[in-house]
């Protein structure tokens, strides 16, 4: 795994098919991810070491640990958000959650805040 952002969307990933699926295999999270097996069993090691998933030895389906689900669930949130925030500006849904993908590693917690807060009083939630 090279970097950040590379973790990131392997932990959001994980995320978003354990919403989906009863079990997470890293041959779904490389199917969604667009990667090879290899490319996943790498990051899934580096993963497992770095305390963020566990591996069931049995069946091999992957969980994530609290801190991962807590990079993941931020990950995620961010990325919704952004997606919410450049379709209502008129961006295609699709071509908006890819741009999404891509700001969500790099944007700061300041321009974070200020989006939400500008969602939260526009929308009246």
């Amino acid at each position: 795994m090279r970097s950040t952002e590379s973790r990131e969307d392997y932990l959001e990933t994980i995320l978003i098919l354990s919403q989906e699926k009863a079990y997470v295999r890293s041959v779904d999270v490389a199917e969604r991810l667009g990667v090879t097996k290899p490319s996943v069993s790498r990051a899934i090691s580096l993963l497992r070491t770095a305390g963020m998933i566990r591996m069931d030895p049995r069946d091999g389906a992957l969980t994530l640990t609290e801190e991962g689900r807590s990079v993941a669930e931020h990950v995620y949130d961010r990325h919704q958000l952004l997606t919410s925030v450049l379709t209502m500006l008129g961006v295609d849904e699709n071509i908006a959650a890819q741009d999404a993908c891509r700001i969500e590693h790099v944007v700061s917690e300041e321009t974070m805040d200020c989006l939400r807060a500008h969602m939260k009083q526009h929308s009246g939630r």
